[in-house]
């Protein structure tokens, strides 16, 4: 849970646009925007190390500070990744009240796939949903939900229904037992590809004439042109 939270020191944005956008990612900055909660947009600029090291935390709820300033809870509200490197391009934060639920985005983890005797006997296990959708106060949202899928054996299914979630949070899905956080299949097995009939009969084929030292024989290939020539005789004739 996020009790001792986490504080972002960032600095306020003053240009703004594409060009100058890249020159603060040039210069190691990430660029973000703070909503107030009467949508009151504070624009600012972080170091990408900084901002790095709070997302590798992986808490939901974390304060911002700007220039020293009062510090104030927020929330990720969105996040833009590069789509090839995965660096972050641009961050909305969310500005909450402690005494008020939100909704929040929530990973969730599976623990003790080793264990698992489906897994042990070669089956393989899916993690499905990686993230659910939950309300609670911004202090109890969690940093993830642990599933424990050690006694999953081949076959078995777990679905959202059958997850636990800690006091005081409420999942926001309507048909929780619809959504399957991880499966376990059966062991994939690879077929032999066939060979190819067709390919064998030629090489035999081929061989046994090899081996036989079969040639047509003269006489079939001199008949063979006379009944050509006498053709042509009788067309000739007529």
């Amino acid at each position: 849970m996020a009790s001792d939270r986490s504080t972002l020191k960032v600095a306020p944005r003053e240009t703004f646009g594409s060009r100058a956008t890249r020159r603060l990612r040039r210069e190691g900055l990430v660029p973000g925007v703070v909503y107030g909660q009467g949508g009151e947009a504070r624009p600012f600029q972080v170091p990408a190390r900084e901002l790095r090291v709070l997302l590798i935390e992986g808490a939901a709820l974390f304060d911002v500070e700007f220039d020293g300033t009062t510090s104030v809870p927020v929330v990720i509200k969105e996040q833009q990744n590069h789509p090839v490197r995965g660096d972050v391009m641009h961050l909305d934060f969310q500005q909450v009240k402690l005494d008020e639920a939100i909704q929040a985005e929530v990973a969730i983890e599976l623990e003790g796939a080793d264990q698992a005797p489906g897994v042990r006997e070669g089956g393989v296990l899916e993690h499905v949903t990686r993230e659910i959708s939950v309300e609670a106060l911004p202090t109890d949202i969690p940093e993830r939900i642990d599933v424990d899928v050690s006694a999953m054996e081949i076959n078995d299914t777990i679905n959202l229904a059958a997850v636990q979630v800690p006091s005081g949070v409420k999942l926001m899905a309507d048909e929780p037992e619809e959504i399957t956080i991880a499966t376990l299949s059966p062991p994939r097995v690879e077929e032999e590809p066939e060979p190819e009939l067709e390919e064998e009969t030629e090489l035999v084929g081929e061989g046994e004439e090899l081996a036989e030292g079969e040639e047509p024989a003269e006489g079939e290939a001199e008949g063979g042109e006379a009944e050509s020539e006498g053709g042509g005789e009788e067309s000739g004739g007529e």
